[in-house]
């Protein structure tokens, strides 16, 4: 314990941030580029020029190919297409694993767009972290709470923080980094509490389970018919059926949405007689929340069976809280205020982390102030380096090739691994010149390697990757070079 209680929380909030930071940085950044997550997967899907229907008409003809393909699958999973999202994306069991594919517009196949999991990818890591379940959810709710306890001592430990807003003193070294961290810190506190609160609360139940188990026990239907009552769940009767026409369906369920669109249909059994189809609407254009009505109908008659629009208060609540998090309400204004917010809370993170080795630079240089050393080093430059991979990957493999979605990721986790190795076996002052620099020309190549802009999707990456490799790119110009080891 410390002498007072600033103090207290000025030595938590140090070492729970030098603990978990890295990790938070790669959630954060994962997180960041989410919010463009349809814009990200049409990007990286350039075969769909030329190839954009209307919704319904791409919403049928995907039923009709998975109807041709995956008929004896348990369940159909599809994303509808919107203006951010110009194809149909579906999720369906092959086997003993899920295919996930965006099926053509025109032809519902997905042989004509390249396999790619897209901005999926980016959103899945942020709370996944590409581990089986739970166990990324598990660490992911975690790191919220950590980020939650960081900022609430942050705030206690700086006890100038709304004049840290004014203060900025560069070329200054350690002062100049805790000036950075202090600013970065107030101008966007207000985004960085409502992010992290709102991510704890989403995965509240990975770290709190036992008010669902105690009431629930192993029930999960129930569980699943308290949380959305229009959902409804038969078991497959063994007797073959054949669907329904969608298009009736699709335009009762427009007209009972409206003024809201259609954003998931879930098919469960669909040869089966039993087979059940299922509309959830998306977030209405005046609120926060998220999928607040749902339609249910019988998928050989076409009978409806159930709806439900959430009204419940504790209900709207958590939705609420979980569409302030994950934006699906917001105008692109409001989402490019995400994306900066999120970028700042990244760069919070890395002067914080940069903070802790500047400040003991100067002291007696053990195994683990090195080992800190490289690892913000490799986790600074490697994050951002990786995931700039990931796009360059997407151009690069052949558009056909097998398993191709699996390799674009594993292409992310080779960089970052090459990255932190070389961060380790170099000297600390070229490691961070070295790293900025091939940091910067992935970037660099990110806003090249796509051609001449079109379309503003297009042209977002363009500018974003350019702006970020020319910030890569001064930073390392003023990184100094000493002739010893550090």
């Amino acid at each position: 314990m410390k002498p007072t209680f600033r103090a207290s929380m000025a030595w938590l909030h140090t070492w729970s941030g030098l603990v978990i930071g890295w990790l938070l940085l790669a959630i954060t950044l994962a997180g960041t580029l989410s919010v463009f997550r349809p814009e990200i997967s049409a990007w990286m899907r350039p075969e769909l020029h030329g190839r954009l229907t209307d919704a319904d008409t791409a919403t049928q003809t995907a039923i009709g190919w998975l109807t041709a393909h995956a008929e004896h699958a348990p369940a159909w999973y599809l994303e509808a297409p919107s203006p951010r999202t110009p194809f149909t994306y579906a999720v369906w069991e092959d086997g003993t694993s899920y295919a996930q594919h965006a099926l053509d517009p025109k032809t519902g196949a997905p042989d004509i767009l390249r396999d790619t999991l897209g901005g999926e990818f980016f959103f899945r890591f942020h709370f996944e972290l590409q581990l089986p379940y739970p166990w990324g959810r598990l660490i992911a709710a975690v790191a919220a709470l950590a980020l939650v306890l960081i900022l609430l001592t942050g705030i206690v430990a700086h006890k100038r923080i709304f004049l840290d807003f004014f203060t900025f003193r560069p070329g200054k070294g350690q002062r100049s980094w805790l000036d950075a961290h202090n600013l970065l810190g107030v101008v966007a506190l207000p985004f960085h509490l409502m992010i992290a609160f709102t991510g704890a609360i989403t995965l509240a139940n990975m770290i709190m389970p036992w008010g669902l188990t105690t009431l629930y026990k192993q029930d999960f239907s129930a569980l699943t018919h308290d949380f959305s009552p229009a959902t409804i769940e038969r078991e497959a009767s063994g007797k073959p059926g054949s669907l329904t026409a969608f298009g009736p369906l699709l335009a009762d369920a427009r007209h009972r949405f409206a003024p809201n669109g259609l954003a998931r249909i879930t098919v469960t059994n669909p040869s089966d007689s039993k087979a059940v189809i299922t509309f959830n609407a998306i977030p209405s254009a005046s609120g926060v929340g998220v999928e607040n009505h749902t339609l249910s109908y019988d998928g050989i008659t076409g009978k409806l069976l159930a709806e439900h629009r959430e009204t419940r208060p504790v209900m709207g609540f958590y939705r609420f809280l979980y569409g302030l998090h994950v934006a699906y309400f917001a105008p692109y204004v409001t989402r490019w205020l995400y994306f900066l917010s999120g970028l700042s809370l990244a760069a919070l993170i890395c002067t914080g982390l940069q903070l802790w080795t500047s400040k003991r630079c100067q002291r007696q240089q053990g195994l683990g102030f090195k080992l800190v050393e490289r690892l913000n080093i490799g986790m600074m430059m490697g994050t951002p380096t990786a995931f700039a991979g990931y796009f360059i990957a997407n151009r690069v493999l052949p558009p056909f090739l097998a398993n191709r979605a699996q390799m674009e990721v594993r292409a992310v986790f080779c960089i970052w691994t090459a990255i932190l190795l070389l961060a380790i076996v170099r000297r600390t002052d070229a490691a961070w010149r070295e790293t900025l620099a091939i940091s910067s020309l992935t970037c660099l190549i990110v806003s090249l390697i796509g051609g001449i802009p079109h379309s503003p999707i297009e042209w977002a990456v363009s500018l974003v990757s350019l702006g970020i490799a020319a910030l890569m790119r001064y930073a390392m110009r003023y990184t100094p070079y000493r002739k010893k080891q550090s």
